[in-house]
C-alpha cells in the first residue's frame, strides 16, 4: 500500500501523516507532497519520503502520484483558484489510475450556498465524473478558526454576523484521524462522511471563554456587511473578509450545523468539545 497525502506542510495535511504512523502504516509506504520540502524535514527523519509538488504545477503532480495506490487529497487553500488547481490533481489521480481519492471537502457541499462550498462541489463532481473511486470527507469548521482569537476575544468580545446558528467545528487533530481511519481501513469506498463536532453558537462560544477565564466576555451579532467591514478594517483583505462573513451568514442559516455522528464513528470515540478546546488554548 501506498498512500500519497497533498498539502502535507499545512496544519490538517501534517497530522494526517501523523495520524497513519500512529496507525501504524510503515513510513515507507507513505509519500508527503509540498510546494516547500523543507518544511517536511521532521518527516523526511521518520522515513517518510517528501517530494515537491505544486497544485499549479500539473508535471510535479503527475510525477508525484506515479504508483500511488491512495491520494490523500487535501484542498487548496487559495479561494478563487481551487478549481483550477484541484482539476490539476484530479487529472495527474486519473493518468496514475489511483485507487482511492481521500477529498477534504466541506459540509453540506452538495447544497450548501456558502461561497466556500462552490469550489467544493465542483471538486466532488469533478472526481465523480472522472471514474476515480473516492471518499468525501465534508469537515466543518476546524475549533482553531476561534482558538488563535482567544486574546481578542478576553479583551474585545467576541464579534460575528452567525445569530444563532450553530457550528459543529471539529479540533483537526479528530478530522486528521477520521481521514487516516478511511485511508486504512474497509468499506469506505464511494461514501460520504459529513464531519463535525459538538455544535456551539458564536453566543455559547463567548459565555465559555467568559467561564474559564473568568472574564466577562459578550457576543455582538453584527449584520453580514457590518462584520465584513470589521474584518478588513483588522486587515484582512476585502474579498478574504467577504468570504469569512459569508461564512457566518451561512452559519445563521444552519451551513456549518452538522447533525450526523459520522466522526465519533469514525474515530471511535467522541470528538474534542469546545470546552475542551478552550481550557487547552487557556
Amino acid at each position: 500500500m501506498s498512500i500519497v497525502v497533498t498539502g502535507a506542510t499545512g496544519h490538517l495535511g501534517r497530522l494526517i501523516v501523523t495520524s497513519l504512523l500512529d496507525r501504524g502504516v510503515p513510513a515507507g509506504q507513505l509519500l508527503a507532497l509540498g510546494r516547500d520540502t523543507a518544511r517536511l524535514a521532521d518527516l523526511a527523519g521518520r522515513g517518510v519520503t517528501v517530494r515537491q509538488a505544486d497544485y499549479d504545477d500539473p508535471d510535479s503532480l503527475r510525477a508525484a502520484l506515479v504508483g500511488a495506490e491512495k491520494l490523500m487529497f487535501v484542498s487548496g487553500s487559495q479561494v478563487g483558484r481551487r478549481v483550477a488547481q484541484h482539476h490539476n490533481v484530479i487529472a495527474a489521480a486519473k493518468e496514475a489510475s489511483v485507487g482511492l481519492v481521500v477529498y477534504t471537502s466541506i459540509a453540506k457541499a452538495d447544497a450548501s450556498s456558502l461561497i466556500l462550498a462552490t469550489e467544493h462541489r465542483a471538486t466532488e463532481q469533478e472526481i465523480v465524473a472522472a471514474g476515480l473511486p473516492y471518499v468525501f470527507l465534508r469537515n466543518s469548521w476546524y475549533l482553531e478558526n476561534y482558538l488563535p482569537q482567544l486574546p481578542t476575544y478576553l479583551q474585545h468580545g467576541v464579534t460575528g454576523a452567525a445569530g444563532d446558528g450553530r457550528i459543529s467545528a471539529a479540533a483537526r487533530a479528530d478530522l486528521a484521524q477520521a481521514a487516516a481511519e478511511v485511508l486504512t481501513g474497509d468499506g469506505h469506498t464511494n461514501q460520504v462522511y459529513e464531519l463535525g463536532g459538538e455544535s456551539f453558537t458564536l453566543a455559547e462560544l463567548a459565555a465559555e471563554v467568559s467561564r474559564q477565564s473568568g472574564r466577562k466576555v459578550g457576543y455582538t451579532d453584527l449584520s453580514v456587511a457590518e462584520y465584513a467591514e470589521v474584518l478588513i478594517g483588522a486587515g484582512l483583505p476585502e474579498g478574504h473578509a467577504e468570504v469569512l462573513a459569508d461564512c457566518d451568514r451561512g452559519a445563521a442559516e444552519g451551513e456549518l450545523h452538522v447533525a450526523s455522528d459520522d466522526l465519533t464513528k469514525l474515530i471511535g470515540h467522541a470528538p474534542v468539545t469546545l470546552a475542551e478546546a478552550i481550557r487547552t488554548a487557556l
